[in-house]
C-alpha cells in the first residue's frame, strides 16, 4: 500500500471518528475505564477505550493487507 492512500485512510478514519463525537457518541468513557477524583485532581485511564481502539486499528489493517 503507498503512502499515500494510507494517509488518505487514516485521515477519513479520523473525519469518522470526528464526526460520531459531535454527534454525541460518548468515545473514551466505555465501562471499565478508570477515573480517579480527588480535591484539585482527575486522573482518567482508558484502559477499555486503548484496547477497543486498537482491535480496530489491527482489524483495519489486517482487512487492508489482502
Amino acid at each position: 500500500m503507498s503512502v499515500g492512500k494510507a494517509l488518505a485512510i487514516i485521515g477519513l478514519m479520523v473525519t469518522a471518528l470526528g464526526g460520531l463525537m459531535m454527534l454525541g457518541v460518548p468515545l473514551g468513557r466505555l465501562p471499565g475505564d478508570l477515573v480517579f477524583r480527588r480535591a484539585n485532581i482527575t486522573v482518567y485511564v482508558p484502559i477499555v477505550t486503548s484496547i477497543a481502539v486498537s482491535l480496530l486499528v489491527t482489524l483495519f489493517f489486517a482487512i487492508m493487507r489482502r
